[in-house]
């Protein structure tokens, strides 16, 4: 059960990856911090491809990243611009939003990928999956009554409908994993996971630099400053290795994607202890009980998925 651990340590990884990434964002503009986000995430990668284009140092370890022309490296375009374009919206919506918030709103993106699943590839679901799926929705309308005691209207406020939109393009991009993993003979795609994951990060860090020097620099002076905080290169390390991790246990022998993604999203319990213990963050008990229902309805997907 080597997978399910690697699971758990993902779930760890990534709840300290939106921590750390509500430091970066702190009275501090968001284009550039997301730039250098994507920057060093790239710098992280850029050896193995190096080393697995010109020596074979890396052959047969997990590091190695395989090799593909257009017609490999097109779906994984696809797969940044998707994950890009999530990011852009949580990162504004995060910056103006509590984490104990955002957190609960992010762990609801395993029933976007099932209710995806039931529009796109007509899976069906079960009385569990139902019942997770309808716990979902009764948490996320208790945690809009929890975000009116502290001025936050979800029907109206578009920092909310950012991270509802980096909810659903996240679940967006599941599914394309799903997609791109999934062996030819299975209707997938059958891509290597580190050609996949290096590359990505390469491609937004070109998208990121064209809004950075388009978007962002030539009113930089007219918006919110940018300033250094080392909480940046900790967002690209934890969120690295975190689906580094997330990415090798999918490669094991047994391991269900069903029950992994919805392990990753148990990283809304180590965001919502930093959002309290660190961000000191206000109406914690309410807040709580919304992040139970959640929960709750991740085990129901969990028991009606395993």
């Amino acid at each position: 059960m080597a997978w399910l651990l690697l699971a758990f340590m993902s779930a760890a990884l990534l709840g300290c990856y939106d921590s750390f990434k509500k430091e970066a964002l702190r009275n501090n503009a968001v284009i550039p911090v997301l730039f250098l986000n994507t920057l060093f995430s790239s710098l992280i990668f850029l050896p193995f491809i190096i080393l697995s284009g010109t020596t074979d140092v890396l052959d047969g370890s997990i590091f190695h990243v395989g090799q593909g022309g257009w017609g490999v490296h097109r779906y994984v375009l696809l797969k940044a611009l998707i994950v890009l374009s999530s990011w852009v919206l949580g990162y504004f919506g995060m910056k103006h939003l509590p984490l104990t918030i955002v957190g609960p709103i992010n762990a609801t993106r395993p029933v976007m990928v099932l209710v995806g699943a039931l529009l796109v590839f007509g899976e069906r679901l079960n009385g569990w999956q139902w019942a997770g799926v309808a716990l979902a929705i009764l948490s996320f309308l208790m945690l809009s009554r929890s975000g009116k005691k502290e001025g936050i209207d979800f029907r109206h406020d578009h920092w909310i409908w950012m991270i509802v939109g980096a909810a659903a393009l996240g679940a967006v991009s599941g599914l394309y994993d799903k997609y791109l993993m999934a062996p030819a003979e299975s209707g997938g795609v059958g891509l290597d996971r580190m050609l996949v994951q290096s590359w990505y990060n390469i491609y937004q860090c070109f998208m990121m630099l064209a809004m950075l020097l388009l978007l962002w620099w030539p009113k930089h002076k007219e918006t919110t400053p940018f300033h250094w905080h080392w909480s940046i290169v900790g967002v690209s390390l934890f969120l690295s290795t975190a689906d580094f991790v997330y990415f090798y246990s999918l490669s094991l022998p047994d391991a269900m994607i069903s029950i992994v993604s919805m392990i990753r999203r148990g990283s809304v319990v180590v965001s919502f202890l930093f959002g309290a213990a660190f961000f000191h963050e206000k109406n914690l008990r309410a807040k709580a009980f919304d992040l139970a229902l959640v929960l709750l309805g991740m085990l129901f997907l969990y028991i009606g998925s395993a």
